[in-house]
């Protein structure tokens, strides 16, 4: 995603979905985004969370890289690239992004890409643990992933 500050500066925002639970992994919030930030990103986040089996994500040129498709599977992660002009096939993170869009970045003006960084964090932490989901029994994506981590213990 890309916004702007007050005084026209560029923002870039990578955000990650899981798109069983529909808990935002991360978000990474810069003045540019190559495929070299884009990796110490998703690192993080396997880190964090396990390595997913499959990262579906647009063809935008840090997704499509030799160096980051290669280090996916190095990981024993595919990447699965949607179609151009077909964002209805990554709905989950689409989605998350609409929502962001509509009630942070269309009534918000930043100043710097660290008040964006602060103000998107706080949206991702409200978005994962205080807003329920209809498509997840009315539970927020955090308690969703929580009762599928139970379930599977």
């Amino acid at each position: 995603m890309s916004a702007r500050t007050r005084r026209g500066g560029p923002i870039r925002i990578l955000n990650v979905v899981d798109e069983f639970t529909r808990v935002a992994v991360t978000t990474h919030v810069s003045r540019s985004i190559g495929s070299g930030d884009l990796q110490q990103v998703l690192e993080k986040a396997i880190e964090r969370h396990g390595a997913p089996t499959l990262i579906r994500s647009d063809n935008g040129r840090e997704f499509i890289s030799t160096t980051i498709v290669e280090w996916l599977g190095e990981r024993g992660v595919e990447a699965a690239f949607i179609e151009k002009g077909k964002p209805q096939q990554n709905p989950y993170v689409e989605r998350f992004n609409g929502t962001m869009r509509r009630e942070l970045l269309n009534g918000e003006e930043f100043d710097s890409v660290l008040e964006a960084r602060v103000m998107i964090e706080q949206f991702v932490e409200e978005y994962n643990t205080c807003r329920p989901h209809r498509g997840l029994k009315m539970m927020t994506p955090a308690a969703f992933a929580n009762t599928q981590k139970k379930s599977s213990a």
